[in-house]
């Protein structure tokens, strides 16, 4: 079983500076949330985001160690105006 800590360093190593939190909210170590905020992301539709992400845990998705992933990816300019919309 993977865990949150794990998701999170794999998906740090594969974008570094980026800012990951991940939950399980199921807390059945299979279905996990993920927002990630990355300069790598600037200028990518949200599907490359995505990719990105997906690429840094491609073995644990394959394997079914993850079931289900929701993603919230964001450039830090799209992170700040987020941020400003929901303040």
């Amino acid at each position: 079983m993977i865990s949150t800590t794990d998701i999170e360093s794999l998906i740090a190593a594969a974008l570094p500076g980026a800012k990951v939190q991940v939950q399980d909210p199921n807390r059945d170590g299979q279905h996990f949330n993920a927002i990630v905020i990355a300069e790598q992301f600037s200028g990518l539709t949200t599907i490359k985001q995505h990719r990105l992400v997906n690429d840094a845990l491609k073995a644990y998705l394959d394997s079914g160690a993850i079931h289900a992933l929701q993603l919230k990816t964001y450039s830090p300019e799209q992170w700040q105006n987020f941020s400003v919309q929901i303040s």
